[in-house]
């Protein structure tokens, strides 16, 4: 299976919302562009909630079905590894292979020598168009980003077999994850990060690399966005090297992982998408979640009261849901409004509190995030939930395809 040159990872946490996602994919292709939908769900994620790896391709299905859409789709076993990858193998044909908790694991021995010999060929003064200058690349330096490195690639490989071996090599596309680690990685480790994967015969069509700066869920990009440009730029030109020099599968790009609402970065990413001619991986994951609840509250009556419980559940219970996204949430508990306040508010002010709009007075990142990594409340409601989304489908399902297509689909694919 070959992945698109643009492609876009759309969570849909409770598996309603995928035809109102399919309607933004439709707006773009109406305006020339193709942008392929994967559907993304994590284990973490599907305990949660309850919900199987079927759950998610049967909603993936109903979805293109009930839009007609005859162009290409994906279900992501999003961010897994050889622990749980076998609960993934018959409902998904995308598969992120998580490999940071590697990253730094002394390597053996051997396997490092087998490494360095393999790359000496890059020892030397290497030139890559694109990059701000030659790369001058030592021994040395070979062995760190073997010592650094080389533990996770052997880790994405044995995972890679793994799944390859279930499902055949190519009934599926592999994306391996790097980003969930300290430091972001430089042209020269991401280079010899690809030239690894190349010699285990991993055929990675996406990659995720660290960059500087915070993702945090659901908001803006935290950091120096100029910084991060350059490094998305000098990404960029690694990955188009390595299509050329290294085996790698053409359609070899870059993944940007919680890149939802990610405003500031997508201009730059936007130019520098078109001055290299490369294409992107977007994953978005829970924003979705967070237009139901929008949906709920603007509905006024049994929808914002809804809204409200699962606030005041959230903010009751607010260390267990915070502890799993500890390192991708910043929240500032003096931030967050009061029961009382937010029980106070009409449908609009909640909705307002809640959308990511920073010229709305009213926003409030705090709150955002911790109703992002609050769904939790929302899946032991149950039929409660479910039944709502139901009831109010209407104005979720507008929220939901305006926020795909107005939010990110336009300014980072389409430069508007």
């Amino acid at each position: 299976m070959t992945l698109e040159k643009y492609s876009i990872g759309i969570g849909d946490r409770f598996g309603r919302q995928g035809a109102a996602q399919l309607d933004a994919f439709q707006r773009a292709q109406a305006a020339g562009i193709m942008i392929t939908p994967v559907w993304n769900k994590s284990n973490r994620e599907h305990q949660i909630i309850g919900t199987t790896p079927a759950d998610t391709r049967r909603a993936a299905d109903q979805a293109v079905h009930a839009r007609n859409w005859g162009s290409a789709y994906f279900v992501d076993a999003d961010h897994i590894g050889l622990k749980n990858a076998g609960a993934f193998l018959d409902a998904c044909d995308f598969f992120t292979l998580d490999v940071a908790e590697s990253i730094g694991q002394p390597p053996d021995q051997a396997d490092l020598a087998a490494f360095k010999k393999a790359q000496r060929r890059f020892v030397g003064r290497l030139t890559i168009p694109g990059l701000d200058a030659d790369m001058d690349v030592t021994a040395a330096k070979l062995e760190q980003v073997g010592n650094t490195y080389l533990v996770a690639v052997k880790e994405a490989a044995r995972l890679y077999r793994q799944i390859a071996a279930a499902k055949g090599t190519s009934a599926f596309v592999a994306e391996v994850s790097m980003d969930e680690c300290d430091t972001p990685q430089s042209p020269l480790e991401l280079l010899l990060i690809l030239a690894a994967l190349a010699a285990e015969h991993v055929p990675v069509q996406t990659l995720a690399p660290k960059f500087t700066g915070r993702f945090n869920k659901g908001v803006d990009y935290v950091g120096d966005v100029e910084q991060f440009a350059h490094e998305f730029e000098m990404d960029l030109a690694v990955v188009r090297y390595a299509r050329a020099q290294l085996g790698l599968p053409a359609s070899l790009k870059l993944s940007v992982h919680s890149g939802s609402d990610k405003f500031s970065l997508y201009a730059p990413m936007h130019r520098a998408l078109k001055r290299f001619d490369a294409g992107l991986h977007l994953k978005t994951a829970g924003t979705t979640w967070l237009e139901e609840l929008i949906g709920l509250a603007s509905a006024g009556g049994e929808g914002l009261v809804l809204a409200g419980d699962i606030y005041e559940q959230a903010l009751a219970r607010f260390d267990e849901l915070c502890q799993p996204y500890a390192t991708v949430i910043d929240i500032d508990q003096r931030r967050l409004p009061a029961i009382a306040e937010v029980r106070s508010w009409d449908g609009e002010r909640f909705a307002a509190t809640l959308r990511h709009d920073e010229r709305c007075p009213y926003y409030n990142p705090h709150f955002r995030q911790l109703l992002h990594v609050g769904y939790k409340i929302a899946a032991e409601m149950g039929a409660r939930y479910l039944d709502a989304l139901a009831q109010f489908e209407r104005g979720i399902a507008k929220n939901v395809t305006e926020n795909l297509w107005e939010r990110h689909i336009r300014p980072v694919f389409l430069g508007a």
